[in-house]
């Protein structure tokens, strides 16, 4: 969980930086609906890898769904705590 703590943390501050140089802040600047559309294309490709794929493409496919998850959570106002106490609830 440190990891991802971190993750959420580097998110949070990138999402104020230019967006010609983050790829978080482009992101934003694109809008919650492309953020959704990237969080899906990644889903699919992860599916993909699992039924298909080797275990380091699913491994890759898995992280590149957990990061823009958490791009959009940051967006919504979503923290990683509250994904969290959903889980332990």
């Amino acid at each position: 969980m440190e990891t991802l703590a971190r993750l959420e943390q580097v998110i949070l501050q990138r999402r104020e930086c230019d967006p010609g140089t983050s790829y978080v802040a482009n992101l934003r600047q694109q809008g919650r609906e492309c953020m959704a559309q990237k969080l899906g294309e990644e889903a699919v490709e992860a599916v993909v890898a699992s039924l298909s794929g080797t275990d380091e493409e699913l491994v890759g496919e898995a992280a590149d769904v957990m990061f823009h998850l958490m791009v959009l959570l940051a967006d919504r106002g979503i923290s990683l705590a509250d994904v969290t106490a959903e889980i332990e609830r």
